[in-house]
């Protein structure tokens, strides 16, 4: 018979270690989801808006510093695309995390936003930048790629007067279409069956000077078919132009301002006393979920203990038209102190520093089949201004906030 072994007394501490371990573990791992910490950690990992945008001080709130602001430096930090359809077939755009707004961004998309950036023409952006247009070439303006001789003669009235022969790109296209030089251009754009040829598709618009159609760098985006469609990037230099050259910049709305009075992280749960939401669901949108990471402001009357959430944990109802269903028809919670061309967001809270980093978030509009629609403001997160604890800001109408 064999004798029986005893286990080292190790093992047995091993095992007993074990045990602890383990409902060390299993504590851990209830505080983890129950108070939030896991929302924290995945919220680290996740790119943050941490940069933030010139600013100006006032006692009303911050204001962006419009003159610093630029298409170019408004870097998104998410990935992302849209599939539309179009009178010319499906259109898809597609970004990427680090890229510039202005790279696929369209100038419709901002059509509806007040900064009037259709009136502007090439030689207000080539004045404020320094840009030599006799150094650029045709295609280099990308509204021109897809004009008609009738789309030209209605953006550049003094065309309508020219013979052929004195504009190069025209007398190449009326040879390419076996139209005689020496006419004037108007007569051959009003007599001829032009209209659904673009000049683009006929002649190779490199070989120009933009500057060899006289007038085009007068004439404001809007005159010309189509502006809409036009990448922010294929107009020369309006990436790099300052908002403050806009015909008009965003105003900001101060029917409803306070301060930034207590920045709460995720253990927060359930606030009813919400002042942030969207165009679409209104901006009391109460956040009824475990994870509510926002502010509390302070002011005047009932804005004291009034919670601005974060988009970043909570998602409500946008978009309009048949572009209402990009993105599930959501985005990110929040208000529009600055107007319609971006959304203000909460996106960042740090209650260690007491401080709160809010985002820029955009949103694609088109026209289709003669219907104005909109996506939600899902595109971004593009840093904006940060905020810290005693700091004013500004809401924007409405000035609504829930007992």
């Amino acid at each position: 018979m064999k004798s029986s072994k005893r286990l080292p007394k190790i093992t047995f501490d091993t095992i007993r270690y074990l045990i602890l371990f383990g409902l060390l573990g299993g504590l851990f791992i209830h505080s983890f989801w129950k108070y939030g910490i896991m929302n924290q950690v995945i919220g680290f990992l996740l790119p943050k808006a941490s940069a933030q945008v010139p600013f100006v001080s006032s006692s009303n709130g911050l204001i962006p510093d419009w003159s610093k602001m630029k298409f170019q430096d408004m870097i998104v930090s998410e990935s992302g695309h849209v599939t539309y359809p179009t009178v010319r077939g499906n259109q898809t755009r597609i970004w990427q995390a680090g890229q510039s707004i202005g790279d696929f961004m369209e100038l419709g998309d901002f059509e509806d936003a007040n900064l009037n950036i259709e009136k502007l023409n090439l030689r207000a952006i080539s004045q404020a930048l320094a840009i030599d247009l006799d150094g650029l070439k045709l295609d280099d303006f990308g509204v021109i790629k897809t004009q008609t001789l009738s789309d030209l003669v209605k953006a550049i009235p003094e065309l309508a007067n020219q013979s052929a022969s004195s504009v190069a790109p025209i007398a190449d296209f009326f040879r390419q279409m076996g139209i005689s030089t020496n006419q004037i251009i108007g007569n051959v754009a009003n007599y001829y069956n032009l209209d659904n040829i673009p000049l683009g598709n006929e002649i190779d618009l490199s070989k120009y000077k933009l500057t060899s159609i006289p007038g085009i760098e007068n004439s404001s985006f809007d005159e010309f078919a189509n502006w809409q469609d036009t990448l922010i990037s294929d107009i020369p230099g309006l990436k790099d132009l300052s908002w403050n050259n806009f015909p008009s910049v965003p105003e900001p709305d101060l029917s409803f301002v306070g301060q930034v009075d207590l920045p709460l992280g995720d253990i927060e749960a359930n606030r009813i006393r919400s002042i942030s939401g969207s165009y679409q669901e209104g901006f009391n949108v109460p956040c009824n979920q475990n994870n509510c990471a926002h502010f509390e402001a302070s002011g005047l009357g009932k804005t004291t203990g009034a919670q601005w959430i974060s988009g970043k944990v909570q998602k409500v109802k946008g978009g309009y038209g048949v572009l209402k269903v990009v993105n599930g028809g959501q985005e990110p919670t929040g208000r529009h102190p600055f107007g319609k061309s971006f959304k203000q967001v909460v996106w960042d809270i740090d209650e260690s520093s007491g401080s709160v980093n809010t985002a820029m978030f955009f949103r694609i509009c088109k026209t289709i089949f003669f219907v104005r629609t909109c996506t939600p403001y899902f595109i971004g997160p593009v840093p904006f201004i940060n905020y810290h604890e005693k700091d004013p800001i500004i809401f924007g109408s409405p000035s609504s906030v829930p007992d």
